[in-house]
């Protein structure tokens, strides 16, 4: 398997799992929205960064990485580049809150509609770069 393959695998995965997100928010299940949107966010950026040649670390949260390599990425990126970031940051923070909670944090009580579509939002967006970087068979895209 090749690093583009890869790539388009986790673009492909992505795209299937906004649908979820629509899902999670029709039952308002808003924590689990975070935590899916992460996950979508982390694929997708990875995927990106696959699509460069760089391999990507072996952690949640890879803005840095982003920021690190961004010569290396194309423009679509370079020009979203500290949103991306920060849309990583944020999610990787709240990763674990949306899934586990804690004694005193209670995901399904804690988190509100406006977090969910906050979280939602960003992985679309997320998405739609990565969409017009990597190269999809039968799609648009730019190759790196």
């Amino acid at each position: 398997m090749t690093l583009h393959t890869l790539a388009q695998s986790y673009l492909i995965k992505a795209t299937k799992r906004l649908a979820a997100l629509d899902t999670l928010m029709d039952l308002e299940d808003y924590s689990d929205v975070i935590r899916e949107a992460q996950e979508i966010v982390e694929l997708v950026l990875k995927g990106i960064l696959r699509q460069a040649g760089i391999d990507p670390p072996k952690q949640h949260d890879v803005g840095n990485f982003l920021v690190e390599f961004r010569e290396r990425l194309p423009g679509p990126v370079r020009e979203n580049i500290a949103r991306l970031a920060e849309i990583s940051k944020w999610l990787r923070k709240e990763r674990e809150f949306a899934f586990y909670g804690d004694v005193d944090f209670i995901p399904t009580e804690e988190y509100i509609r406006e977090d969910a579509e906050r979280a939602r939002a960003d992985a679309r967006f997320v998405v739609s770069i990565a969409s017009r970087v990597i190269p999809l068979p039968g799609g648009p895209g730019e190759n790196v």
